[in-house]
Parts: C-alpha cells; sequence; structure tokens
C-alpha cells in the first residue's frame, strides 16, 4: 500500500544540553567511582527515560536527603538546590557531588551578590519547580519573592522599591519573561536586571529553531516530559508561532495518530532532557506510517561543554 507524503522538519538544535549531559555523565562516573548504590536527590533530569536507564545501572532517586544513608555518595539534581541541603549533607558527614547546572549556579550566585548590596530579590519563576526552590533557598526565607505572571507583580509587597533586583528561572519562555521584565521595570524603575540574561542558551536556541519551524507545519511534536519546564514551554512556542497543533509526547507510544490524520507535515523537537534515541523513535514511527522527506531547520549550532566536578575526574 502507497504510503501518504509527509515533510517532516526537524528542529536544530534539539534534545540535550550542555547541563543535562554533564548531569548524567556525573551519575555515570559516580557508580563507577563507588559502586551501586548511589543517591540522587531529586530526578537527576526531568525525563522517565533516562532516570529509569539509570536506576537499571544502580542509582537510588530520593527526594529529601532524609531517605539518603549516611555512608553512601548522594548526588544533587541539575535544578539545584536550597543551601540547606548541602549543609545538612555536611553535617551527617556525607560525600556529595553537585550536578547543579553551571548556568542555575550563575543564577545562584547572581541572587547572594546582591543580597549582599543590601537588594531584595525578586525571581521569575514557577512555584514549586525544583530550579525556583533551589534558588530561592540560596538566600533566607522572604529575601526571594516569587513572581510567575506581569499580574503578580501588581500586587507584590517588597521591603523598599529602591532596593530590588530580579532573576529569572533558567528554562522559561522568552517572551513570557520579557512580559513579566517589563511589568517590574513599569512597576520598579530602579530594580536591577542580571548582567546577561538569566535564560540558558539551549533554552533560547530551543525556542528560536521552534519558532522558524512552526509556521511551515500543520502540526507539531516535543519529544519530552511531563514534568519539564523547558519542554513544555516549546509546546507553547510552537501553538504562539503559528502551528496549529502542537503536542508534548514523552516517546512515539505516546502520539496520538487520529489527531493527526490528514497532515502533509510535521515538526518535531525535543526538550533540553529528552535524549536523541526518543527523538528516533519518534521519526521511525513517521517513517512507518508516512513517505517521510527530512528537512532540518537549524537556527543555532551549539558547542557548550561543562566540566565534571574534580572528585570525579580521573587523574591524567
Amino acid at each position: 500500500m502507497t504510503k501518504p507524503p509527509l515533510t517532516l522538519y526537524l528542529a536544530a538544535p534539539r534534545g540535550f544540553c550542555a547541563g543535562v549531559d554533564r548531569a548524567i555523565k556525573i551519575v555515570e562516573m559516580a557508580l563507577e567511582k563507588w559502586g551501586a548504590p548511589v543517591y540522587v536527590r531529586h530526578e537527576i533530569v526531568h525525563n522517565k527515560f533516562v532516570v529509569d536507564g539509570l536506576r537499571d545501572k544502580g542509582a537510588v532517586f530520593v527526594e529529601e536527603l532524609s531517605e539518603c544513608p549516611d555512608d553512601r555518595p548522594v548526588i544533587f539534581s541539575a535544578h539545584g538546590v536550597p543551601k540547606a541541603v548541602p549543609a545538612k549533607a555536611e553535617a551527617r558527614n556525607m560525600v556529595y557531588v553537585d550536578a547543579t547546572c553551571p548556568l542555575v549556579s550563575k543564577v545562584h550566585i547572581e541572587a547572594q551578590r546582591h543580597a549582599e548590596a543590601g537588594l531584595q530579590m525578586i525571581m521569575i519563576g514557577h512555584a514549586g519547580h525544583p530550579e525556583t526552590v533551589g534558588t530561592m533557598g540560596q538566600l533566607p526565607e522572604g529575601e526571594v519573592l516569587l513572581v510567575e505572571t506581569p499580574a503578580d507583580v501588581a500586587t507584590v509587597s517588597v521591603r523598599n522599591p529602591q532596593k530590588l533586583a530580579y532573576v529569572t528561572q533558567t528554562t522559561l519562555s522568552i517572551d513570557d519573561t520579557a512580559d513579566i521584565v517589563a511589568a517590574l521595570n513599569d512597576r520598579f524603575p530602579a530594580i536591577v536586571g542580571p548582567h546577561k540574561e538569566d535564560i540558558c542558551y539551549a533554552t533560547t536556541n530551543r525556542q528560536e529553531a521552534v519558532k522558524a519551524m512552526a509556521p511551515k507545519c500543520d502540526a507539531m511534536l516535543v519529544v519530552g516530559a511531563p514534568n519539564s519546564s523547558n519542554s513544555k514551554r516549546l509546546v507553547e512556542v510552537g501553538s504562539r508561532a503559528g502551528c496549529p497543533y502542537a503536542q508534548l509526547v514523552q516517546r512515539a507510544t505516546d502520539i496520538d495518530w487520529r489527531s493527526l490524520e490528514g497532515i502533509s507535515s510535521i515538526g518535531i523537537t525535543a526538550g533540553a532532557s529528552a535524549p536523541e534515541q526518543l527523538i528516533n523513535e519518534v521519526i521511525d514511527a513517521f517513517r512507518d506510517r508516512y513517505d517521510v522527506v527530512t528537512e532540518l531547520v537549524e537556527t543555532a549550532v551549539e558547542n557548550v561543554e561543562f566540566k565534571v566536578p574534580r572528585v570525579l575526574r580521573v587523574p591524567a
């Protein structure tokens, strides 16, 4: 039977970023160095396939440090942790490795620097997200105020409007953040922003690729986990950029084929914590059903690499 034709637009960049790649390597290297089990506080990255693979190798994922024994290493996830977490690990004489993405660590340092200058912090982020919890936990309670929308800016109560600074979660929508920053600047003209945009290069690059791809597509799929902030933002960006149908799928088995009936073009991208293996799985699923012609939509080339902590490096 003849397969219907389909143009498959593949976004570039897509999938793993340097921070995710580094975090996964840290868990793998820890297992090699200390053997199983190695404990990981929170999912190392937000992807079930990745987490299950590391669990099979001997990683044990927990939500709180209290679930870890004193005599086994623990790794803190790429999203970052409040200052109280490593302090508790040190108090218990635990071996720990911090896999916080260096770009998240940069935001932590910014927050600390502003606090030392006497500025109260406003954080643009999503309540309850591990990165937001970790960043807010760098300073004493009440020193970091959370806003999620421009409407929140109108009601936030600050100590001194002349002594404020803001930071942002690294995985947000560029456009949404711009609206909130504009609201902050309107209400608090003296507020101090970061020297460089907090939203990470990988989030920005993936969103720009989606914006370029979306108008070409009848539909778009984002490969990523439902608890992955940057993946969910890609779906939103695709819809706003003109794609009539944009959906998040964890892997090929999640594709709703009935919703895709009659399409002649599809865009495929992936969040920063989704491995290429799952992207290829989705592409193969389309090749099974369609006569596929693939076109790359490339808006940036990434060559960033972050070093793993010294404690895990093998001497030369």
